[in-house]
């Protein structure tokens, strides 16, 4: 099924926080942001529905079978980037999120799902990505990154691999040429029919983001994979299925990878465009090796 244009909705403010209806102002994702096209990352099979969600300099793409996003696309301008946009409100509590009035709240992986566990509200555009330009706007993006479509259930674990997940902007724009410290980020969980259930919603075990920018006049691009599955054992079938009645799936420490472009494009069975064919990662590895494990942003591949 085609992506749809998001259904009109009411006003319905919610319990903890306030909930925007319009964004008719919102432009999204810029395809076109560094030169050459870089598309927003929709689903290979047309049956898969999804609604697209304009927001401040990136855009979401949602799946309501699943209450959580396929995908979300942003652009970054580092050199305008606003590192002094103050955090939201309660951004741990209800308060800080809000729902996207474009979708109806039943479609949305909301308040409900992270009430007393240890699941996070992880950001999949991280809340300083799209926060640039004028300071109104700036402001803007920083607090449309505060929307359940935008976040994604993760363990509340925070370890290294983690810290080099959310690290991998700025470690990025700080190698991009001075002159134009552009980034395309494409991010999002990686949305698996076996996917352990809970509290009506599937629990994402991984998550990937593609990188795209311009390297001596030309397109790059490199992948990562974030993994929160728990680590195989004899036990690992019982611990998918919960040690406790109602609580969430144990999830592992997380480990983060860079991945050739392709093996993300087959994983979340969404389409990349060109940035497959212009990975810095070398194509030809030892199966045992496709998958470089990051201990620190050294171990970064950034030229093919």
């Amino acid at each position: 099924m085609e992506p749809t244009d998001p259904p009109p909705s009411p006003p319905h403010p919610r319990a903890g926080g306030q909930r925007h209806d319009s964004f008719d102002d919102r432009t999204g994702y810029d395809e076109d942001f560094l030169g050459p096209t870089v598309p927003l990352p929709l689903p290979v099979r047309p049956t898969v529905e999804t609604v697209i969600l304009p927001y401040t300099h990136f855009t979401v793409v949602f799946r309501p079978d699943r209450r959580l996003a396929a995908s979300a696309a942003v652009c970054i301008e580092g050199g305008l980037r606003a590192e002094d946009v103050p955090h939201v409100d309660g951004v741990d509590g209800a308060d800080g999120w809000e729902f996207d009035g474009r979708l109806p709240e039943e479609q949305q992986a909301g308040t409900d799902v992270y009430r007393n566990n240890s699941l996070v509200r992880g950001h999949l555009v991280g809340r300083l990505d799209p926060v640039w330009g004028a300071a109104a706007v700036a402001a803007r993006a920083g607090t449309d990154t505060y929307h359940y479509p935008n976040a994604a259930p993760q363990s509340d674990v925070f370890n290294q691999g983690k810290q080099l997940w959310q690290g991998l902007e700025t470690h990025l724009l700080g190698h991009a040429p001075e002159f134009d410290r552009r980034l395309t980020v494409l991010t999002g969980p990686v949305l698996h029919d076996s996917d352990p259930p809970y509290r009506g919603i599937q629990l994402p075990l991984r998550f990937w983001k593609v990188v795209a920018s311009m390297q001596d006049g030309a397109l790059a691009s490199t992948a990562y994979i974030l993994d929160q599955s728990p680590e195989l054992s004899r036990d690992a079938e019982r611990a998918l299925a919960g040690a406790k009645p109602g609580a969430p799936p144990p999830l592992g420490p997380f480990r983060t990878y860079q991945v050739p472009v392709s093996d993300v494009a087959e994983l979340t069975e969404l389409e990349f465009g060109p940035l497959p064919d212009v990975d810095l990662m070398p194509p030809f590895r030892t199966p045992e090796d496709r998958w470089r494990r990051l201990e620190s942003f050294d171990d970064i591949v950034m030229q093919d």
